[in-house]
């Protein structure tokens, strides 16, 4: 077995198991080959997760950036099973140690094909259709992810385990991205925010890396995919009972419950 296929089986294992993944026996060199890594997995968690509905973008503000200690943005994939309406009430037993993230999801009205890039801010937001306020799911499913290394992290869909949303809002009713505010409220008590403008420097500058970083593996975004742009605030690790609220303004609120 190569080794991109032996180390993408090892975190499939672990994802299913809902078991800490200790750190490879041969993990990827650099963050392309834990790209080459997160693709082998895909492969390998569809049949057990639905399809591919959108992507993640992790280490987009500088305060995630300097949490996971990694100076640039990172890409995942989310499944169909793993998104949820507000309101869900989900397991806390379903994940390893999770946690959550104050996010603006952007829905797509077309496709961003790989042989339109370079993408600009500018360009990506013109395929935009709507936009939800959203809580990025995330799972520390390592026995200690400070020791993994980003082309590991990579791999495994950088904590990517989910996403719950609110409903979308029409890209003609949405105020200023760039000045939208977000609250995390845990619990009933605020407990951090952020802004719009903290996801390098606008939600859609984050969507226009994606779609290059796409587009570089000969890979495309499609009409009715979205994308979580990336984290307002620094991550909040739960427990079962605790309850979350994310306020963007403009946009909306979002909740979920880990029971």
């Amino acid at each position: 077995m190569d080794k991109i296929l032996e180390a993408a089986k090892a975190i499939a294992l672990a994802r299913r198991n809902h078991a800490p993944l200790a750190a490879l026996e041969r993990p990827p060199m650099d963050e392309a080959e834990g790209y080459q890594v997160q693709r082998a997995l895909h492969d390998l968690l569809l049949p057990h997760l639905g399809p591919l509905v959108g992507y993640k973008i992790g280490c987009t503000s500088q305060v995630m950036q300097d949490y996971i200690g990694i100076p640039h943005p990172c890409g995942g994939g989310v499944f169909q099973k793993g998104v949820h309406d507000t309101g869900a009430k989900l397991a806390a037993s379903n994940y390893v140690r999770v946690g959550v993230e104050c996010e603006i999801a952007v829905r797509l009205k077309r496709d961003l094909a790989a042989g339109e890039a370079p993408f600009t801010a500018e360009w990506v937001g013109e395929a935009v259709e709507a936009y939800h306020p959203a809580i990025e799911i995330v799972d520390d499913r390592y026995v200690k992810w400070e020791a993994m290394g980003a082309p590991t992290l990579i791999a495994d869909d950088f904590f990517a385990a989910g996403c719950v949303l609110a409903p979308a809002v029409p890209r003609s009713s949405v105020p200023d991205l760039k000045a939208v505010k977000g609250r995390a409220i845990l619990n009933g008590e605020e407990v951090s925010h952020g802004t719009g403008a903290d996801v390098l420097g606008h939600p859609h500058n984050a969507l226009a890396w994606l779609a290059n970083h796409l587009a570089a593996e000969g890979k495309g975004l499609h009409a009715g995919q979205f994308v979580l742009t990336g984290s307002l605030v620094k991550t909040l690790w739960l427990k079962a009972g605790d309850k979350v609220r994310m306020e963007l303004d403009g946009l909306g609120a979002v909740e979920v419950k880990f029971t």
